[in-house]
């Protein structure tokens, strides 16, 4: 009998070592933050104080202007941009000199290419860049023009809110158009698929630039629901029937969940 329950324990304790492990294995795999810094460089472009680019490479529009991108835009080197897959990823970016660099680091969000920047190269908004300095000392850190800077993926936050779907000026019933905004967590998007309310299938939709992704087909009619993979860890959303019925261009439909929700 005690032999037997020995056994039993044993096999027990590997059991739950197993699921742990499992367990950790599958937290590890959705973790898009890296510990682990990466050297680049960095300059700044627009005026000193302000938000950087208006619009943009991954197709944002405005949403560059306003909270929460505004102020934390940045144009990255292609190698980070990803041929445009790479919008919405975000970034922490710090200097290295202790003279006048806070040892804080600036989190940016990618929303524009630097298309003749080469290796890891980050193009921030003045205020971005002057946030990296030690307390006064933004001005004299963005004469400098150009640093050499480490920098690591972090997941984004946008607390209070959830992602949403813009419907590209020039969508109709045989040609759709999406624009993603404020997904959390990874930021990016690796394949999008969309569903009518009336099928069971999930539709592929085209990556077409930036952001943006499109569906030739037809005619299409909602309610559509919208699969999102992530790039970075392939984490999966769906949002059901989150573009109604009687959808229009130029209309954002705000879904009711996000990653981190």
């Amino acid at each position: 009998m005690q032999v037997r329950r020995g056994f039993s324990q044993v096999l027990s304790f590997c059991l739950f070592l197993v699921f742990e492990c499992l367990f950790v294995s599958a937290q590890v795999k959705h973790l898009v933050s890296d510990p682990h810094w990466r050297p680049a460089t960095a300059t700044w472009y627009g005026s000193a104080e302000g938000d950087g680019s208006d619009g943009g490479a991954c197709g944002y529009g405005s949403l560059v202007d306003v909270k929460p991108l505004r102020a934390r835009v940045g144009s990255v080197s292609p190698v980070l941009f990803k041929n445009g897959v790479g919008c919405g990823a975000c970034y922490k970016v710090r200097c290295l000199d202790r003279s006048i660099c806070s040892r804080r680091a600036v989190t940016i969000i990618v929303t524009d290419e630097c298309p003749g920047c080469s290796g890891a190269h980050f193009d921030l908004s003045g205020a971005a860049f002057g946030r990296m300095a030690i307390s006064g000392e933004g001005g004299q850190l963005r004469n400098r023009g150009k640093l050499s800077v480490l920098y690591r993926r972090t997941p984004c936050k946008y607390p209070g809110r959830n992602i949403a779907f813009h419907v590209n000026e020039g969508s109709t019933g045989f040609w759709l158009s999406l624009l993603v905004e404020f997904e959390d967590g990874d930021g990016d998007v690796g394949s999008m698929h969309i569903r009518e309310a009336s099928s069971g299938q999930w539709l592929q939709m085209k990556h077409l630039w930036g952001a943006n992704w499109c569906i030739i087909g037809g005619p299409l009619k909602g309610p559509f629901s919208v699969k999102l993979t992530t790039l970075s860890t392939g984490r999966t959303l769906s949002a059901r029937d989150v573009i109604p019925r009687n959808w229009s261009p130029k209309a954002t439909y705000t879904s009711r969940l996000n990653f981190f929700s």
